[in-house]
């Protein structure tokens, strides 16, 4: 995408460094930041400096490039096995994330040598990267298809392309649809506790000059009552076997909402987020964040500062799980770079162990 007249991804690799879109500092400030290496890439998916499944996967895929690159001759495997175990701490739910790691870590136990293994690595870390801005511009394609003149849709948290390498999931299908004049007006719901809604797909909405308005979360239903939904399009950071989803916290209210209204409920995301080792989604891990980021929020001040404050008394303890589940019953169809899916686990089933050309995204320079 393109910010301040020049052409980005969300995450790359130059040389040994990975490099990423500052998303603690946006909307306020862009930034690039160095991650010099495998830790420091990992804790910026720890601490989501780079967050969104698509993104954190490329990240994670790098990071494993990494730590091929920075492994000793001697105990090359057991250090490469090493800082896969490190990457696949950092966030448990999104399953981009695992299966980048487990597609370099292939790559590398298949190389003849160290130094073949730290050129598989890279190639693979890269392709993967590729593979996901190809996915996002096709799903926007097959998307927009769904999207006529005038349509007001609902999304939730962060699905652009902050949140994959480049084009996103959820809000792919919105900018194909602008970008071929048609208008869609996009209700973003601020989506606390990280407020990513408000931060971060209302900034990528500006950038790209569509109409869009941020509601508390709590005005969803409000918004829906008022007959003001046509239809909601969100992520998801990891659909079970069997097409139950888990996405942002907030998700499954939204799809309650959507279909007590009869508003199709629409999922967006690439065959690397399906995982057909989880058979429903009760059985899907969901991380549990630090209760601080309930209790405390950060913003700009009239000066131009950030600063953190607490809106919570002293003593009172907060939950604060990053992930719910929406039942697959919920969703009208999934959205993917195959064409649209019924949510059933045979076509489930069938687009994921489906051989996928191996796409290239030709033209891109991260300078």
């Amino acid at each position: 995408m393109r910010v301040q007249g020049k052409d980005y991804r969300t995450v790359w690799l130059e040389g040994s460094t990975v490099k990423l879109i500052d998303q603690h500092r946006l909307p306020h400030a862009f930034a690039i930041v160095d991650c010099p290496t495998h830790r420091d890439t990992a804790e910026a998916i720890r601490t989501m400096l780079v967050r969104g499944a698509g993104a954190i996967g490329a990240a994670a895929g790098y990071a494993m490039a990494q730590a091929a690159l920075e492994a000793p001759e001697a105990g090359f495997a057991a250090s490469v096995d090493g800082a896969a175990k490190t990457i696949r701490s950092t966030r448990p739910t999104a399953h981009d994330l695992f299966y980048a790691v487990e597609h370099v870590l292939q790559a590398v136990q298949q190389a003849g040598s160290p130094a073949q293994a730290r050129q598989a690595a890279v190639r693979m870390a890269g392709r993967l990267a590729d593979e996901n801005a190809q996915a996002g511009e096709t799903i926007g394609r097959v998307g927009a298809a769904l999207l006529r003149e005038g349509m007001r849709i609902m999304t939730h948290c962060n699905a652009g392309w902050l949140a994959f390498v480049d084009w996103g999931s959820a809000l792919a299908p919105v900018y194909h649809a602008h970008r071929e004049g048609r208008a869609v007006f996009v209700y973003v719901k601020e989506t606390r506790p990280r407020s990513q809604g408000a931060k971060l797909t209302a900034w990528e909405l500006a950038q790209e000059g569509i109409d869009h308005t941020v509601i508390a979360d709590t005005a969803a239903g409000s918004v829906f009552q008022q007959g003001h939904i046509d239809g909601v399009m969100v992520g998801a950071d990891r659909i079970a076997a069997n097409g139950d989803v888990v996405n942002k916290i907030g998700t499954y209210t939204i799809a309650v909402l959507a279909k007590h209204h009869g508003v199709p409920f629409y999922v967006a995301a690439p065959r690397s987020t399906f995982d057909l080792s989880i058979p429903e989604g009760s059985k899907i891990p969901i991380e549990e964040r630090s209760p601080d980021e309930v209790a405390w929020v950060t913003g700009l001040t009239p000066q131009g500062r950030l600063e953190r404050v607490r809106i919570t008394p002293e003593g009172s303890t907060a939950k604060n799980p990053a992930f719910d589940l929406t039942p697959a019953s919920f969703v009208t169809r999934f959205i993917t770079e195959g064409g649209l899916l019924n949510p059933t686990a045979a076509a489930i089933r069938a687009f994921v162990t489906a051989s996928p050309a191996r796409p290239t995204v030709a033209g891109y320079s991260a300078s």
